[in-house]
């Protein structure tokens, strides 16, 4: 089953408001959206971790949802950080310690999603891509981040926000 974006607004206000069967029939119609969203994001044997690691956010998200604005949007915004998560994580677990012998690199997907995501970086302003990289992938504070860049803390909020955002429609472009 396919659901629309109304009877997934619907559902998850009912499951708001504490209706049982309408959450046990959201997380199905919502896991199969999450499938489809990230098969073509990542590789095959992440996407069971990753819809599942999404739709532990989504139920602890649950009161943050308002049921006024479209549900579709609210899920994607979940399920987009879930997976900037996972390539953080395989970015950290990929590291290589470059000793000058370059044949020797493991051909792993972490290193073929950092190239990608340097690929995606080369579109984006420096001080978005130096805001992103410092955040969400070096795992810094937006103060830490703050001072490295000489930026203030809204203005690397901004900036992760603008360029997560580019990034994101540069993938769903290609």
């Amino acid at each position: 089953m396919i659901a629309d974006e109304a009877t997934l607004a619907r559902l998850m206000a009912m499951a708001q408001r504490g209706d049982r069967e309408a959450y046990a029939a959201l997380l199905p119609a919502c896991q199969s959206w999450l499938k489809r969203y990230f098969a073509r994001r990542i590789g095959p044997c992440e996407l069971d971790d990753l819809v599942q690691e999404t739709l532990l956010s989504l139920h602890r998200k649950l009161a943050s949802y308002d049921p006024s604005r479209p549900f579709l949007p609210w899920l994607a915004a979940i399920a987009r950080y879930r997976w900037v998560d996972l390539l953080r994580k395989i970015y950290k677990a990929n590291e290589v310690e470059i000793d000058g012998d370059f044949e020797a690199l493991p051909d792993e997907p972490g290193i073929s999603a950092r190239i990608s995501l340097e690929r995606l970086f080369a579109q984006l302003p420096s001080a978005q891509v130096a805001a992103i990289e410092m955040v969400k992938i070096e795992g810094l504070t937006v103060s830490e981040a703050s001072r490295a860049t000489g930026q203030s803390e809204s203005l690397i909020k901004v900036n992760i926000h603008r360029g997560l955002k580019r990034l994101t429609a540069l993938i769903e472009k290609a």
